[in-house]
């Protein structure tokens, strides 16, 4: 028993990691202590130690790019500060353990007590709800954006009440999996768990849907004729998916990929049937690759020669279209459906602009998205053409007090010279939620991030960062009809985006240099040498 006044050390675990002259300035490795699996860096002559695994998908950081003071994810493109283990952009929540390191006559040493060894992730610090304050921050939307505001307001002591609003079923959950893994149960792709909302005072109402808003009474209304007082109001309603205008689309076995019921849906009425997806978007292409071991036949239709032709560019859409035709998917590309048929109310059959028939019994739509602003109608929010919602860098709208964030608004993208674009991406709308989040505090900071995206098809996932829109120009390292290769999209003798397969950590390397502010010229991504990429 201890001595009155004498505190009780924590137990730990130390283990002799390396010899000091073993890691170099800028070099990571992965060690072990215990057995936890720990990232040993060295940066400006110090170590530190931190979790070894990104905290969205566990992919192992030892692989990352390591760039001055963090380091980020080679799947998806999270960072993390290697000092503090703090994340500092996103897919994720969470950030990582740090542990001490200590250097011992040129041995490496690192602790860690054994209260945190099996420890791989790290909630920040937050507060919550104080009932006295009579304050209220509404988020209208429950996805990935409304989730890291209320977060980011709890991270920095606000203290008032915070309210999502979501139309869907289930508390914000991880919605890039619906494409890809659709037969899932709901528990495992919730972002937080119920109690996780209830320590920090975060409500989360669902199946509740905002259908005006009323900035002149600081008022918003739902659908089921209630009203909602706030104080400062975020819109991250997303986009909804484009309903199909031919014939037909009204029969019973067509379907849209939107909420998890849909998803299990689309998995249970396909199993050993034929199926038909519609559009050669990503989410068609996910739901394609899905469907191909589990339906009795899968064709696709687009409208373009390849898939992903505008974005991605024609030989990478025809090297994945011979991935999946591998896997006995049937494409019909340049075509459109004019018509589907139906018996009993139930598709039966779609025809092609062609004249090709295709037999099915289920028919999923990937056509496009249409932003959720609809509800803003009367309100002077400013949207574009497109129904985005318009925003500055500080996700302002043109109304005070109201903020946008996520895939429905449109904003000022900065290493594209504050461009306006809007781009439904998950790891941007995390983004913006906290920067919303900051400027509601009045902690004015701007959108910096460079947009991260990945598709995975059939076991393959293909990285994606930058802008590439408008790019005139392909150039590839590596060879594309081998599945493993570069690709860096250029538009005025600049590198504006980059897209990989199987050259990991290559884009994780190049959102790196993008998000520092970096030129990466036409000449840069003509060398035979990649060197540069470690810049």
């Amino acid at each position: 028993m201890n001595n009155p006044g004498e505190s009780e050390k924590p137990e730990e675990v130390t283990e002799l990691v390396c010899q000091e002259a073993d890691l170099q300035d800028g070099q990571m490795r992965e060690v072990t202590v215990g057995d936890q699996k720990v990232l040993l860096v060295r940066t400006q002559g110090q170590y530190s130690a931190v979790g070894s695994k990104c905290s969205h998908y566990n992919a192992p950081l030892v692989k990352g790019a390591l760039v001055g003071q963090r380091v980020r994810c080679p799947f998806h493109g999270a960072c993390f500060n290697v000092r503090t283990g703090d994340i500092e952009e996103y897919p994720g929540l969470d950030s990582l353990p740090s542990y001490k390191v200590t250097v011992e006559d040129g041995k490496v040493y690192v602790s860690i007590s054994k209260k945190s060894l099996a420890l791989t992730r790290r909630v920040k610090e937050m507060c919550t709800i104080q009932p006295d304050i009579k304050h209220t921050i509404l988020l209208v939307g429950g996805g990935p954006a409304s989730l890291v505001c209320a977060e980011t307001l709890r991270q920095n002591c606000y203290q008032g009440r915070i309210i999502i609003i979501t139309k869907d079923s289930l508390p914000p959950f991880d919605k890039t999996k619906l494409s890809k893994v659709m037969h899932v149960d709901s528990s495992s792709i919730l972002l937080r768990t119920a109690d996780f909302y209830q320590q920090y005072g975060i409500e989360v109402w669902t199946r509740k849907e905002v259908v005006s808003v009323n900035p002149a009474d600081k008022v918003v209304k739902m659908s089921n004729g209630a009203s909602q007082c706030y104080d400062q109001l975020l819109i991250s309603t997303g986009c909804r998916a484009r309903p199909l205008s031919c014939p037909g689309s009204d029969l019973k076995g067509v379907q849209l990929l939107q909420s998890h019921e849909d998803a299990q849906e689309i998995h249970t009425s396909s199993l050993g049937q034929k199926a038909v997806v519609i559009g050669a978007s990503f989410i068609g292409m996910e739901v394609a690759s899905y469907l191909s071991d589990k339906a009795a036949s899968v064709a696709l239709v687009g409208n373009t020669r390849y898939p992903y032709e505008k974005s991605l560019g024609p030989e990478i859409g025809k090297m994945i279209m011979q991935m999946l035709e591998e896997k006995n998917v049937k494409f019909h590309m340049n075509d459109q459906v004019t018509e589907i048929r139906g018996e009993n109310g139930k598709v039966k059959e779609l025809v092609l602009k062609s004249g090709t028939i295709l037999e099915a019994d289920v028919v999923i739509a990937g056509v496009g998205v249409i932003p959720n602003s609809d509800f803003l109608a009367g309100s002077e929010v400013a949207v574009d053409s497109k129904k985005a919602v318009i925003v500055d860098k500080f996700m302002r709208t043109n109304v005070a007090d109201i903020f946008s964030a996520g895939d429905v608004t449109s904003f000022p993208l900065t290493f594209r010279g504050d461009q306006q674009i809007n781009i439904g991406h998950w790891q941007m709308s995390q983004a913006h939620g906290r920067v919303a989040a900051l400027n509601m505090l009045k902690k004015p900071t701007t959108i910096e991030s460079v947009p991260f995206f990945w598709t995975a098809l059939l076991g393959k996932s293909i990285r994606y960062t930058g802008y590439g829109e408008g790019y005139t120009e392909i150039l590839f390292k590596g060879k594309v009809e081998e599945r493993k290769f570069l690709a860096f999209y250029i538009k005025d003798e600049e590198v504006v985006a980059a897209a990989s397969l199987m050259f990991d950590p290559a884009v994780a390397q190049v959102a790196e240099l993008m998000a520092k502010g970096k030129i990466l010229t036409k000449a840069l991504a003509q060398a035979d040498d990649l060197s540069w990429l470690q810049m």
